[in-house]
């Protein structure tokens, strides 16, 4: 009988043997310490094109490459890496993004795409980590809420630290100095990650390419989130166009980071509890909304609630990607690929809206941003449609 009661426990927990919680908080930290770089990183850039060390189009051109190379690594490392030796992976490759940040504080031009595109393919590998632990979970999206909670907080912490204390009086490069540091704290959590984890399904490779639903279901992830990518990263050039200033525009980002974690929060509170489909909907007109607001002369109150709304629903929204791809794949192999699409349509977005905006006008970025969401929906809408529910392995 107690063999019976351990065995359902391990089901509910965990795809395979059971992970223990410092594991759980060790994996989920790496994962944190691989993106809180991007969530400051359009003050970071915004503060570099101040400096003139980098061009207007340089911004989304910098942030595409990183996130570019963050999403490629990730993939890869799903499908040719089994998840064997992570604490040492985890600590070398926090000690490498560490030197990568420090490069970037005197860097300029050239110089620092090259060094971002570094960076990214070192946060990848960090970044795989974490979510091939959260995709042998039963209710993925708990578990990816917890970890966008946390990384959220992080996020914000320092984005505050940067808005209101380091870039007015160190600029760019007390910026970078100050997540180099940040990346050397996160290492520690690497000594606490599990070393190895389990099959996803028994007598079956981890590594693998998913089959043809679970990549329409990428191929929507990636559209979907490379709309909200196109009009983030010029949140700064946004608010100068209406006559806000640089300062009002990192006011915002704190606010949409702190938003975020109350989103996160509450998607980890309602996991398995609501359909993936009527978040992606409600979130959709959200998202247009904000951007509406975006392309209108509104005071500096409002631009900093619609972009904290949109960064609320963005992050509730987030954790609902992995769930949608296990409906589409109920081999788990899309959702261990799940944060490669989310971070390839985030270099995407930025990459698409270079195209489309100037020096002098970037309201492009808007337009494009609402063709991919819309777009992305009606990929995902086609997929929940047609699916037919199967019956659970053996």
């Amino acid at each position: 009988m107690s063999g019976a009661v351990e065995e359902e426990h391990v089901v509910h927990e965990a795809i395979g043997p059971p992970i223990g919680g410092v594991e759980v908080a060790g994996a989920l930290g790496v994962g944190v310490n691989s993106l809180l770089v991007l969530g400051v990183l359009p003050v970071m850039l915004g503060a570099l094109a101040a400096e003139h060390r980098l061009s207007e189009q340089g911004i989304g051109l910098a942030a595409m490459i990183e996130v570019l190379t963050m999403g490629v690594s990730t993939a890869l490392a799903g499908i040719l890496l089994k998840p064997r030796r992570l604490k040492l992976i985890g600590l070398v490759f926090s000690l490498a993004m560490a030197g990568a940040d420090l490069a970037s504080a005197g860097a300029s031009g050239v110089a620092i795409l090259a060094l971002r595109c570094v960076a990214g393919a070192i946060e990848g590998v960090l970044l795989w980590i974490t979510v091939a632990m959260i995709a042998r979970t039963i209710t993925p999206e708990r578990w990816a809420g917890v970890f966008f909670t946390a990384q959220t907080a992080a996020q914000l912490a320092l984005s505050l630290a940067l808005a209101l204390w380091v870039l007015p009086r160190f600029g760019a490069t007390g910026g970078f100095l100050t997540v180099t540091f940040c990346a050397l704290v996160g290492a520690g959590a690497a000594a606490f990650a599990p070393s190895v984890l389990p099959d996803l399904n028994p007598g079956e490779e981890i590594a693998g390419p998913p089959p043809l639903r679970g990549w329409v279901a990428l191929v929507g992830t990636l559209i979907f989130v490379a709309g909200g990518g196109a009009v983030g990263v010029y949140l700064q050039p946004l608010a100068a166009e209406i006559g806000l200033g640089a300062g009002v525009a990192r006011t915002a980002l704190s606010a949409s980071l702190a938003a975020q974690v109350m989103g996160a929060t509450a998607a980890t509170i309602v996991a398995g509890r609501v359909r993936w489909f009527h978040v992606f909907l409600v979130v959709t007109v959200i998202d247009l909304l904000v951007w509406r607001l975006f392309a209108a002369p509104v005071p500096a109150w409002l631009f900093v609630a619609a972009n904290a709304t949109g960064g609320f629903a963005a992050i509730f929204l987030a954790p609902f990607l992995v769930p949608m791809t296990i409906e589409a794949d109920r081999s788990r192999r899309a959702a261990v690929q799940s944060g490669a699409a989310q971070l390839l349509g985030s270099a995407m977005g930025p990459a698409l809206a270079a195209t489309v905006i100037n020096d002098r006008d970037v309201h492009g970025a808007l337009w494009l941003g609402a063709g991919l969401l819309l777009t992305g929906l009606a990929t995902l809408a086609w997929l929940h449609v047609t699916h037919r529910p199967e019956a659970a392995p053996a």
